[in-house]
């Protein structure tokens, strides 16, 4: 199968990304919704929302893992965050 290349745009203030120390998954039987939010107390914003099917979610989950394995592999391993309640962005609806 030949690979096509695909280009990609994109606004100069979306290569800035933005910040995100939350994280809240909701989904219906067609998508999963990812909000993304900066928490600084005593308010949060909402930084971005993404949007997607479930198998899409299911090939991220996996990029994420095997990036994360090759990060701890040169960076040593990744402790989770202290001081938070275990369910704190991950509220399932």
């Amino acid at each position: 199968m030949e690979q096509k290349q695909i280009q990609i745009k994109a606004k100069d203030d979306d290569l800035k990304g933005v910040y995100s120390n939350m994280m809240r998954v909701s989904h219906t039987r067609e998508e999963f919704c990812l909000d993304f939010f900066n928490i600084f107390p005593p308010q949060g914003v909402l930084t971005a929302r993404v949007i997607m099917s479930p198998r899409h979610l299911k090939k991220m989950i996996k990029a994420l893992e095997e990036n994360i394995k090759r990060y701890e592999g040169q960076f040593g391993e990744v402790e989770p965050a202290k001081g938070h309640e275990a369910s704190l962005g991950f509220q399932p609806q």
